[in-house]
C-alpha cells in the first residue's frame, strides 16, 4: 500500500514554523515564508519586528492589527521628499493604542506633530526605549516631559532642531529616565549648562551626548557632564560651542578615557594645552576627532595626537591656519602605521605635498583625503613627486566627491 501523504501544516506546530522562520536571514526570504499560505502568513505577521511605513489612521490600525508584536516603527520622512501634514497626532493615538510592545519609534521630520501626540505615546508605550523626533518643530517640554514620565524605561532620544526644548525637559529626564544612554540636543539652543548640570545628576550612564550649535553651553556644563558619566561616555559633539574651551577639553581628558569621538570644530578657545592632555589620556580609545577652525591647534598638540592615539581613524583639521609640515614629522620613526581612514586639512595654506608624503607613509589604510584650498597640493605636484595613494583612496582637490558622513 502507498503511504497516505501528510500536510506541511498537520505535521509542524506554530512553535516549529516560527523556529523555521526564526533561521531565515534576510527580510525577502521572510516575506517569501508568508506566502505559503494565510496560516504562515499570520506567522510571519505575528513575528515581525521592524517596520518601515507612511500611512494615515485607517491603515495603521490595521497593520496594528496585523503586527501585534512590533517592537521597531518608523514613520520619518526624508527632508527632501517629506509632505504635509504627513503624520498626524490622530496617527500617534492611533500607534499608541495598537502597538503595545513598541521599544523603537521613528518620526524624523514629522513636522506635523505636537505635544498632544507626545501625551498619547507617553501615556500608552511604557515600553518605549528610543524615541527619534528630530526636525518635528512644534514640539514643547510640554509634550516631551509627558514622555519621559510615562516611558521611564527610554535609553535613546533624539531632537535635532525641536528649538523650543529647554533645561525643564533635561530636569525631567534626570528625575525620570535614569537609564538613558544617547541624547541628541543639535541645535536647540536654549539648552544651557544650568540643564546639562540638572541632567547627569539623575542620568549617569550616557555614552553619546549631541550638543553640536547649542551655543549656550560651555565649560560648566561640560565639565558636570565628564565627572558624572566618566566611564561611559564615548561620543561628544559639541560643534559650534562657542563657549566651551580649555577647561572643558582638561575635564575631558582627566575623567573620559574611554572616549573615542570628539568633534568639536569651532570651538575656538580650545588650544594645545588641552589637546595635548586628552591625546595623551584618550591614547587608546579614540577614533574620530573633529577640530576644524580650532585656530589656537598648533604644530605642537596636532603631532602629539597622531604619535599617541593610534586607534585614531577620522581626523579633521580644516582651517587650522597655523599647521605646517611640521606636525608630520617623526611618524616614520614610529613602529606602528597610523589607522587613519579620513583626514582633512582643507584650506590649511602651510601644508605642503611634503607634509601629506609623510603622513601618507604611515597611512596605508587612508580613504579619503581633503586637500581643498591647500595652495601647495595638488594633483600635479603629487603627480611631480610620484607619491602612490592606497589603493581605495579617494583625494578632493576641489570639492566635487561626496564627501564621508563619519565626521559630522
Amino acid at each position: 500500500m502507498m503511504a497516505s501523504s501528510i500536510c506541511i501544516n498537520e505535521a509542524l506546530t506554530d512553535d516549529e514554523l516560527r523556529a523555521i522562520l526564526s533561521m531565515l536571514e534576510n527580510d525577502e526570504d521572510k516575506e517569501i515564508f508568508g506566502l505559503v499560505c494565510k496560516r504562515w502568513l499570520h506567522l510571519q505577521s505575528t513575528e515581525r519586528r521592524k517596520l518601515a511605513a507612511r500611512a494615515g489612521p485607517h491603515m495603521l490600525q490595521k497593520m496594528a492589527a496585523r503586527f501585534s508584536r512590533l517592537i521597531e516603527l518608523e514613520l520619518s520622512q526624508s527632508i527632501s521628499r517629506s509632505f504635509y501634514p504627513g503624520v498626524t497626532d490622530s496617527d500617534l493615538a492611533v500607534i499608541a493604542g495598537g502597538f503595545k510592545c513598541l521599544r523603537v519609534l521613528k518620526l524624523q521630520n514629522c513636522k506635523g506633530i505636537t505635544d498632544s501626540g507626545m501625551r498619547s505615546i507617553g501615556c500608552n508605550l511604557s515600553s518605549l526605549q528610543s524615541l527619534d523626533v528630530s526636525y518635528c518643530r512644534k514640539l514643547t517640554d510640554k509634550g516631551l516631559s509627558a514622555v519621559t514620565e510615562g516611558c521611564t524605561d527610554l535609553r535613546s532620544l533624539h531632537l535635532t532642531n525641536c528649538r523650543f526644548i529647554t533645561d525643564e525637559l533635561l530636569k525631567s529626564l534626570s528625575k525620570n529616565c535614569r537609564d538613558l544612554q544617547e541624547l541628541g540636543l543639535q541645535g536647540c539652543p536654549n539648552i544651557t549648562d544650568n540643564g546639562l548640570t540638572d541632567l547627569v545628576k539623575g542620568c549617569r550612564r550616557i555614552q553619546f551626548l549631541d550638543i553640536n550649535k547649542c551655543s549656550n553651553v560651555g565649560d560648566i556644563g561640560i565639565s558636570n557632564l565628564s565627572k558624572a558619566c566618566s566611564s561611559y561616555l564615548k561620543t561628544l559633539k559639541l560643534l559650534d560651542c562657542y563657549r566651551v574651551g580649555d577647561e572643558s577639553i582638561t575635564s575631558v581628558a582627566k575623567f573620559c578615557n574611554n572616549l573615542e569621538t570628539l568633534i568639536i570644530g569651532g570651538c575656538r578657545d580650545v588650544s594645545d594645552v588641552s589637546m595635548k592632555s586628552l591625546a595623551s589620556a584618550c591614547k587608546n580609545s579614540l577614533k574620530i576627532l573633529r577640530m576644524d577652525w580650532c585656530l589656537n591647534i598648533s604644530d605642537s598638540s596636532l603631532n602629539c595626537i597622531l604619535n599617541e592615539c593610534r586607534s585614531l581613524e577620522a581626523l579633521d583639521i580644516g582651517c587650522c591656519e597655523e599647521i605646517t609640515d611640521a606636525a608630520f614629522r617623526g611618524l616614520g620613526t614610529a613602529e606602528t602605521e597610523l589607522k587613519l581612514k579620513v583626514l582633512k586639512v582643507s584650506n590649511c595654506p602651510k601644508i605642503t605635498i611634503t607634509g601629506i608624503a609623510m603622513l601618507l607613509g604611515k597611512c596605508k589604510a587612508l580613504e579619503y583625503l581633503d586637500v581643498r584650498s591647500c595652495p601647495h597640493v595638488t594633483k600635479s605636484g603629487f603627480d611631480e613627486a610620484g607619491l602612490q595613494f592606497p589603493e581605495f583612496c579617494k583625494v578632493n582637490y576641489t570639492g566635487s566627491l561626496n564627501e564621508p558622513d563619519v565626521l559630522v
